[in-house]
């Protein structure tokens, strides 16, 4: 047994957590006392570090790499252009949705919805005064109309919920708008549910093919432990539900998709860590969807579309 000091601490023996390491003698070469610092080591076969990402992080290098490159990888981001009025729209019907859905049951009524929706709305992006009650207006009987078909007892199982989930590549988190459990073919199942307030009507093909939905179905399977099969894209202006009943294999594939293309993004990103250009590692994908991009102004071959108005899609809108 070491003799202790007066302290109580064998002689000899650093405090735990006091975080001091010997000194080097006095005279001790540089290098030597290098080769005395602990180094990290790496272990062959460690698992890579995993992609950690929302639908929008994907769906934004999906969309336009560079895209993805000013919102994610450039420090400091270059300016965003102004906010977009219809995102200002959306905003504001997702957020009275969610409160309606805070309210006691017995006030989840049509009339709430007006004072809801004014407690929520968001300013940003109209042309005008007169645009923005417009708008309002047509929310308010949107919203009216949408309630109407819900059951204001039921509870659903998330409004705004985030799941997460892992795999061996990615470290997924997106929020759902709403999860709703209902009975199924074989018992109580999982349903994804996904507001939309977009000019176009929607159909069974966008549920099928939306990532965003089929790995919130994926993700809230394993966090609720139960079946998530079903999505759906609820269209508040038409009154309209896109559906689709996924598979094991079809979510399957849509998680094999995100995967490839999280690989895609940290190849992007290694190689300008490596000193790559990162105008080539993350390229222009120039189109009609430049005029709507935040990042126009910015990026050289964007800036050669005409950009939009923020309150442009608003007057598009039935």
């Amino acid at each position: 047994m070491r003799p202790a000091s007066s302290s109580g601490r064998p002689v000899g023996r650093p405090a735990a957590g006091s975080g001091r390491t010997p000194r080097p003698r006095a005279g001790q070469p540089a290098q030597s006392r290098r080769a005395a610092e602990p180094e990290q080591l790496g272990f062959d076969g460690m698992p890579e570090r995993l992609f950690v990402c929302t639908p929008s992080k994907l769906g934004a290098y999906a969309d336009c790499p560079r895209r993805y490159r000013y919102s994610y990888v450039d420090r400091p981001a270059p300016p965003k252009g102004p906010p977009w009025a219809h995102n200002s729209l959306g905003a504001s019907v997702h957020n009275a949705l969610k409160n309606w859905y805070a309210l006691p049951v017995d006030r989840r009524r049509p009339e709430a919805l007006a004072g809801l929706l004014r407690g929520t709305w968001v300013r940003d992006g109209f042309r005008d005064d007169e645009q923005e009650r417009d708008a309002y207006r047509r929310a308010l009987a949107w919203l009216e109309s949408y309630v109407e078909t819900l059951d204001p007892q039921a509870d659903p199982v998330g409004v705004e919920r985030v799941v997460a989930v892992r795999t061996a590549v990615l470290a997924f988190n997106g929020r759902a708008d709403r999860i709703d459990l209902r009975t199924g073919a074989s018992g109580p199942e999982l349903v994804i549910v996904d507001y939309k307030t977009g000019r176009t009507g929607l159909d069974a093909d966008d549920a099928r093919g939306s990532q965003a939905l089929a790995l919130y179905a994926y993700a809230a399977e394993r966090v609720f432990r139960r079946p998530c099969r079903r999505v759906e894209l609820h269209h508040l202006p038409t009154g309209t539900i896109a559906a689709h009943e996924h598979t094991t294999e079809s979510l399957a594939r849509q998680v094999t998709r995100a995967e490839e293309t999280a690989r895609d993004i940290m190849a992007a990103e290694r190689a300008v860590a490596d000193g790559s250009d990162p105008d080539d590692a993350f390229p222009a994908e120039p189109g009609p969807r430049c005029g709507w991009c935040d990042y126009r102004r910015t990026c050289p071959a964007g800036a050669q579309t005409p950009g939009k108005d923020p309150w442009a899609a608003m007057d598009r809108r039935d």
